[in-house]
C-alpha cells in the first residue's frame, strides 16, 4: 500500500553481532531496501571471524555512498532484521480467513480466481452492511488497485471500520497507514495498540512490526527482551525476517537470551533457505569461520554465490574474494574480477579488490569485463 517501513537505528545499535573470539502470502507495504541492496560504501574486518588463516573475506559498508565521493574505511554494522517483504499474494493463493472470514463466499471466490471487480462489487454490499470481513476484502482490493483505481485513502476508511471490528489483518494495515499519517491522521498511540492487538490475534506480520516498535520505543536490552517473544512467535511460524532478527539475539545473548551461535546458525539456515539474502551471507561467513557449527568451506561458498546471485552486493564483493583465495571452490582470478567489477558498478568501492583488479593483465581484465556483462 506504500506505508513506510518501521526503521531500525534502534536495533542496529543494540544488536551489533560481537566476534565469535570475544519472501509469502500477506503484504506489508512499508518501503525500504534491504542490507546488501543498496549501493555500499567500504571494506571492513569480517564479523566475528576467529584467527582461521583463511584470506579475510570482509563485508563492505553497505551505506549509500554520497554524490561524487568515494567512501572507504568505514566498518560496517551487521545488517539488521528487515521488515516483513513478502510479495503480495496471488489470487489463487489467498486465504479468506486472513480478513476475519467464515467459510468462502461468493466475493472470495471471484477475488481468489482473479474477478477483482467481482470481488469488489459482491463485498461492497456487505460491507456497507457492516460486515468486517467484506470490508478488510473491499480494502484489500483498493489498496492495491486490483480491478478498480488504487485508492489508499478509501482502502484506509474500509481497513479503519473493520479494525475496530477486531479483524486482525485490517488492524495491522491500518496500524501502518496509522505510523505513516498520509491518508489518516496520523497516531503512534493507536498505531501501537492495533498493532499489539494484530499480534496478540496470531498475525505473524504483526508480531514481527511490534517487535520492531518496541525495540524502537526502547533499544536497551530491556527493549529487546519485550520483542524477543514476538520476533520468536513470528519465527516460529516461519516468517524468514523474524528468525533473523532471533539469529541476531542469540548470536549476541541479548534480550535475556543465553548467546547460543548453534541456535544462531539454525535460524540462519531457515531464513537462509527462503531466500533472505542478508541471512544467505552471513550463513555463508559463518560457514567458512566454522561459527556455530563445522567448517564448511564448499556450502559456505554455496550461499555466498546464491545471494550474490540474488544481487546482495556485499556478497557479490565477498564472492570474489572468495574467487581470489580459492575458498570453497578452485581459485579463479577472471570470477574474481568479474564479480568484483558487478559490485563496484553497484557503488561498493574496496581498496583491497581495486589493487587486485589493477594486477590483472589486459586479457584477464577483458575477460573479467566481459563476464561481469554476463552476471545477474
Amino acid at each position: 500500500m506504500g506505508c513506510p517501513r518501521l526503521f531500525f537505528a534502534a536495533l542496529a545499535a543494540a544488536l551489533t553481532i560481537q566476534s565469535a573470539t570475544a519472501a509469502g502470502t500477506e503484504t506489508v507495504p512499508v518501503p525500504q531496501p534491504r542490507p546488501g541492496t543498496s549501493a555500499p560504501d567500504a571494506s571492513a574486518p569480517n564479523i566475528g571471524a576467529p584467527n582461521t588463516g583463511i584470506p579475510d573475506i570482509s563485508v563492505p559498508n553497505t551505506a549509500a555512498p554520497s554524490p561524487g565521493a568515494a567512501h572507504v574505511g568505514k566498518p560496517i554494522e551487521t545488517p539488521l532484521p528487515q521488515p516483513a517483504t513478502l510479495a503480495p499474494p496471488s489470487a489463487d493463493t489467498v486465504n479468506p480467513d486472513r480478513f476475519g472470514a467464515k467459510p468462502p463466499d461468493a466475493a472470495y471466490g471471484a477475488f481468489q480466481r482473479g474477478l477483482y471487480k467481482t470481488a469488489y462489487n459482491l463485498a461492497m454490499v456487505r460491507a456497507k452492511n457492516g460486515d468486517p470481513a467484506a470490508q478488510t476484502l473491499v480494502a484489500e482490493i483498493l489498496s492495491r488497485g486490483l480491478g478498480v483505481p488504487l485508492n489508499a485513502a478509501e482502502a484506509a476508511k474500509w481497513y479503519g471500520l473493520a479494525a475496530e471490528q477486531g479483524v486482525p489483518e485490517a488492524q495491522f494495515q491500518y496500524a501502518l497507514m496509522l505510523l505513516d499519517g498520509r491518508y489518516v491522521k496520523k497516531d503512534d498511540k493507536e498505531a501501537y495498540a492495533l498493532m499489539q492487538a494484530a499480534a496478540e490475534a496470531g498475525n505473524r506480520l504483526a508480531q514481527f512490526n511490534f517487535a520492531q516498535l518496541l525495540v524502537q520505543q526502547d533499544p536497551g536490552d530491556a527493549g529487546i527482551a519485550k520483542a524477543a517473544a514476538y520476533y520468536q512467535r513470528a519465527a516460529d511460524t516461519g516468517l524468514a525476517d523474524a528468525e533473523y532478527a532471533m539469529a541476531q539475539i542469540y548470536a549476541n545473548g541479548a534480550g535475556g537470551k543465553p548467546r547460543d551461535d548453534a541456535k544462531a546458525r539454525v535460524l540462519l539456515a531457515q531464513a537462509a533457505r527462503q531466500n533472505y539474502d542478508t541471512a544467505q551471507l552471513d550463513l555463508a561467513a559463518w560457514m567458512i569461520e566454522g561459527r556455530g557449527g563445522e567448517r564448511d568451506l564448499k556450502s559456505g561458498f554455496a550461499w555466498m554465490r546464491r545471494a550474490a546471485e540474488g544481487g546482495n552486493v556485499a556478497a557479490q564483493n565477498r564472492l570474489a574474494k572468495l574467487y581470489m583465495g580459492g575458498i570453497g571452490t578452485d581459485p579463479d582470478l577472471i570470477l574474481a574480477g568479474a564479480w568484483y567489477i558487478v559490485a563496484r558498478r553497484a557503488g561498493l568501492i574496496d581498496p583491497e579488490m581495486d589493487d587486485f583488479l589493477q594486477g590483472l593483465d589486459d586479457g584477464q581484465t577483458k575477460q573479467a569485463l566481459q563476464k561481469a556483462n554476463r552476471l545477474p
